[in-house]
């Protein structure tokens, strides 16, 4: 076998060059290296085959360590709690798929979540196991995300997302302030704050503007239509609330919140990555892709 090893249930496996040391065998290596992973676990893994050398062949228990030698394992989670929306295929063709993210699905898999993601769930449903995200979306942001199909391409459309040569709009449902004047463009620094995952404008050169307008209002609240010309962690949220328009349902920003309950659907976040448009770096034909979802009052 060369190469990795396909993918198994839409999971493909991870990878890991065995550094130097004198562990007896495999297990004893895992085991150390994960330590919140049980050797009993990982036993029957490997027993089912979810451990693999760099020939594709089953490891067992008892296999030798080999240092420098590849191993590939395929990770696991006890029983996933579904995500009860579906994604929504509004485009593929041999270079690209263009989704509709629910609410509440993950793009990849991390954490609590391996088979409800929005990457595992379309490589099951198309059979590809090639498939790549261009570009993420958190967890509970819903909308447009955009996947490569073939290697080959992939790094042209990396770059036009490196390169910042992609039209992003995102639509919110936030406070409206009279006091504002419209359209108005928010540039700041972001920087990680001290909390895990939030950030917080900071002084210093700015590295984050968001373009904001406002499209409708309804008694206290408004939907705006919000276009970021860069791309950091959270940018548009914290946007949005350093202007005293925290998002409606935003569980981080202003003040942080519990967490909801892994069966609690019922406060999405009210954010939408609406549309996506660029020239394509391999056809040269100009795309536009747009969400076929919607944000409520």
């Amino acid at each position: 076998m060369s190469g990795k090893p396909p993918a198994r249930d839409g999971v493909s496996p991870s990878c890991i060059a065995l550094p130097p040391g004198d562990w007896p065998t495999v297990l004893a290596f895992l085991q150390q290296r994960f330590g919140h992973v049980c050797a009993d676990d990982w036993r029957q893994r490997m027993q089912r085959g979810e451990v693999l050398d760099a020939q594709g062949l089953t490891l067992a228990p008892g296999a030798g360590y080999r240092p420098h030698a590849k191993l590939f394992y395929y990770r696991s989670l006890p029983a996933e709690q579904p995500v009860p929306f579906k994604e929504q295929i509004l485009f593929q063709d041999e270079l690209l798929v263009a989704v509709d993210k629910p609410h509440f699905l993950p793009v990849t898999p991390g954490g609590r979540y391996l088979q409800e993601t929005l990457l595992v769930r379309l490589k099951r449903r198309l059979g590809l196991d090639e498939l790549q995200p261009l570009h993420r979306l958190d967890r509970e942001t819903a909308g447009l995300v955009l996947f490569s199909v073939r290697p080959d391409s992939r790094d042209a459309y990396h770059a036009l997302f490196r390169e910042r040569e992609v039209s992003k709009c995102y639509e919110a449902i936030a406070p409206w302030r009279d006091d504002l004047s419209w359209p108005m463009t928010r540039s700041s620094r972001l920087a990680e704050g001290e909390s895990f995952m939030r950030m917080q404008e900071v002084p210093g050169e700015p590295n984050a503007h968001t373009r904001i307008s406002p499209l409708e209002r309804q008694g206290g609240l408004a939907r705006y239509r919000l276009e970021p010309a860069t791309g950091q962690r959270h940018q548009l949220r914290v946007h949005m609330c350093a202007l005293g328009l925290p998002i409606v349902n935003d569980q981080i920003y202003p003040v942080h919140q519990p967490e909801l309950a892994e069966n609690d659907y019922s406060r999405p976040l009210q954010l939408l990555a609406r549309t996506l448009a660029f020239t394509d770096p391999v056809s040269g034909q100009v795309r536009r892709f747009e969400s076929g979802l919607s944000l409520r009052f």
